[in-house]
């Protein structure tokens, strides 16, 4: 009797994860999302007769949805709104696709979230400015859009950040002496778009930075001699820009610097190659 009671018990354990089952709530906005995107026509869809946790890309615990990734599977379309519905969700990975419209605000009222990852898509209008609200965000990385309009004072105000990919979109404006907020940035990529103004020093403060990557903006002035400062710093590429004078050798020899790039786009006057044991850093100053 002993025996079969503890049976039934370890059953009754197991029964979560054999048979997960999240709210209608957090189903509906699942639908809403493969119907949006043509879930039809995805690389790998859904049986839609089946278990949700059982769904490619859908990762579920305590019978709600932490994790969405359908990287590279043909997703076209816009995302929906009721993606806000998903309050337990923590990464949302959707690059690689044809995503298109705009990223919607809702996603900023889901607090859990750690990672979004919408690269390599089709997305237009501005970062929500309701971002700042992700506390717990280590990672935004939209790179490969057509994204426009500044970054978004709040995004300072994600202390957590880690990584800050926007490359290769249509953002304007500066970088706000407010990235110093950003404590924990390891990557701050912003390369091949329109941005412009004067580099705040407080860059020089990110001591975990590790890629600063500014290239083919129009940023002006000198590059701040606090970038010496950066010593984790191993890439730093600041060409096609409109930056005056020449840069600090101090920054170009950084201990783990592996990968630097800087030009003014005035007359080149000199071009200097520089070697370290590890790689070739090629330097070219006005």
């Amino acid at each position: 009797m002993k025996k079969l009671a503890l049976t039934f018990t370890f059953i009754l354990a197991l029964s979560p994860i054999a048979f997960s089952q999240i709210s209608d709530l957090e189903k509906s906005a699942l639908l809403d999302l493969y119907k949006s995107t043509k879930g039809t026509t995805w690389n790998t869809n859904w049986d839609l007769t089946k278990d949700v946790a059982t769904w490619n890309g859908i990762t579920v615990e305590n019978n709600t949805v932490t994790e969405i990734n359908l990287s590279m599977n043909n997703l076209t379309g816009p995302i929906p709104a009721t993606i806000g519905n998903l309050k337990s969700l923590r990464h949302l990975n959707l690059g690689f696709n044809k995503i298109s419209g705009t990223i919607p605000a809702e996603l900023a009222t889901i607090t859990s979230l750690e990672t979004i990852q919408l690269f390599m898509n089709q997305l237009e209008g501005q970062i929500p400015a309701a971002f700042g609200n992700l506390k717990n965000l280590k990672e935004l990385v939209l790179f490969n859009n057509f994204i426009n309009g500044n970054l978004p004072e709040s995004i300072y105000d994600i202390k957590t950040l880690e990584i800050l990919q926007l490359s290769s979109n249509n953002l304007s404006g500066i970088i706000s002496p407010s990235i110093k907020n950003l404590k924990n940035l390891k990557t701050l990529s912003l390369f091949d778009n329109n941005m412009n103004g004067m580099l705040p020093a407080q860059i020089g403060s990110l001591s975990n930075l590790t890629e600063l990557s500014l290239a083919n903006n129009a940023f002006e002035g000198a590059i701040p001699i606090e970038f010496n400062q950066l010593s984790k710093l191993d890439t730093l590429l600041l060409f096609n820009n409109k930056f005056t004078g020449k840069i600090n050798p101090s920054i170009q020899n950084l201990p783990n610097l592996l990968n630097f790039e800087f030009h003014n786009l005035n007359e080149i006057e000199a071009s200097t190659r520089v070697a370290n044991p590890i790689t070739q850093v090629v330097l070219v100053t006005q």
